[in-house]
């Protein structure tokens, strides 16, 4: 068979809708400066789909930054890899400030965050050690995993006993390779809002001998007193042996960084090859995030205002009613009861008629039957944006009940 007759009969579970879903549900264009409301199709629309946390994005300082790092820098500063030729006083900088600021003793800046996990997971393991890991694990996780050449097993999403029982043939397995255990999870789960047990993980290891890294892409800069991440807010920053925080949600960037101890640091620095054989984080974006990092620690009323979005528009969906499943963070999962074409007709209906722009998920991400319109509440939006949805929200559920969305479709012209 040829491999382009393979691909075209096997799309994928989203890619087989691509022919009506594109520009409109898939690969949207949100035009405009960053900010709670942006244009959509020629019409501006209010927008809970920007991971944008602190609303530093569009910050003046920020851009400032942003600005002047490419006046004094250029885009291709610096030029190669960073072992050969592409390290800066800058790069170091940003690792020290981060380390730092999330409790250990050294980090290491990696150019994104979704290959920043995968190429952590590769560095780290061999095919004699066992990976342990959480059912609801984020796709980088995943993809990591696939590269690992020895086993592993997944326990069930954010259940202790069952993750017990995985550590216990892990334990069983790495007595006869001679190998260790790596157990991973996350500190906000970006889908359900729900916290990873990070504590209750860490008291495993008075049983099991293995090591935890934590992927808080949703976490840093959003959890904990001083926003260093969800481990901070569990108060247990030194059980966790390996931290990875992303710089695409909170700090409104581009790129990622891994912590842990020096020595296990500069393994990754010297042993990594996603980072040895590619070129270093550009200055500018390095200089933005050094300002955004700033803020992020001397700004506390940027995570309160956060706070606030989001705790009110919690309370606001759950008094009228609407399942909001386990979240305990800022991500804000809105469950529905529908089919596919009832949640394209109610997404549409919001965007068409409400002006409000937010994430939809179905099956097969979540089980079918089941509409989830996902909301992030950022620093940057107001009480009035938070009450505008509500009043959307409650009118739409209403026409989901009723079977309004059965009977009619709307045209994406």
């Amino acid at each position: 068979m040829d491999i382009f007759d393979k691909v075209a009969k096997r799309m994928g579970p989203i890619g087989q809708h691509q022919k009506w879903s594109h520009g409109y549900f898939s690969f949207p264009k949100l035009e405009g400066d960053i900010a709670p409301h942006m244009n959509f199709r020629g019409k501006e629309h209010l927008v809970w789909s920007l991971n944008n946390y602190l609303g530093l994005a569009n910050h003046p300082e920020v851009r400032e930054a942003d600005k002047q790092g490419a006046t004094d820098f250029g885009m291709a500063y610096p030029m190669g890899a960073r072992m050969m030729s592409g390290n800066s006083k800058y790069h170091e900088q940003m690792e020290q400030e981060l380390a730092a600021f999330v409790g250990k003793p050294d980090a290491f800046l990696l150019n994104y965050g979704y290959q920043g996990m995968v190429s952590i997971i590769d560095c780290l393991v061999d095919r004699n050690d066992v990976i342990v890991y959480d059912a609801e694990s984020h796709a980088c996780i995943i993809d990591g995993l696939r590269l690992h050449m020895g086993k592993r097993f997944v326990y069930q999403h954010n259940d202790i006993e069952s993750a017990r029982k995985q550590l216990e043939r892990a334990t069983k397995l790495v007595e006869q390779t001679g190998g260790g255990i790596l157990l991973i999870t996350e500190g906000v789960f970006g889908m359900s809002g729900a916290q990873g047990k990070l504590k209750e993980l860490i008291e495993l290891k008075k049983d099991f001998d293995f090591r935890l890294l934590i992927d808080d892409a949703h976490g840093f800069g959003t959890m904990g007193p001083t926003g260093a991440g969800t481990h901070e807010a569990q108060d247990c920053i030194d059980g966790v042996d390996v931290y990875f925080g992303t710089f695409a949600k909170s700090m409104a960037g581009i790129g990622a960084f891994v912590a842990s101890t020096e020595e296990l640091t500069n393994f990754f620095r010297y042993n990594m090859r996603s980072q040895t054989f590619a070129k270093a984080l550009p200055m500018p974006m390095v200089i933005g995030l050094l300002k955004r990092l700033e803020l992020l620690k001397n700004s506390p009323e940027l995570r309160e205002r956060l706070w606030n979005i989001a705790t009110t528009l919690q309370k606001g969906l759950r008094e009228r009613g609407f399942d909001l499943g386990v979240t305990n963070t800022m991500v804000t999962p809105v469950f529905l009861k529908g089919e596919l074409l009832e949640a394209t007709a109610l997404t549409m209906d919001l965007r068409e008629n409400y002006g409000i722009f937010c994430s939809i998920v179905v099956y097969p991400v979540i089980p079918k039957g089941l509409i989830e319109l996902r909301l992030i509440p950022t620093a940057a939006h107001t009480l009035e944006d938070v009450q505008r949805t509500l009043d959307a929200f409650s009118e739409v559920s209403e026409k989901l009940k009723s079977g309004y969305y059965k009977e009619n479709q709307f045209s994406m012209a």
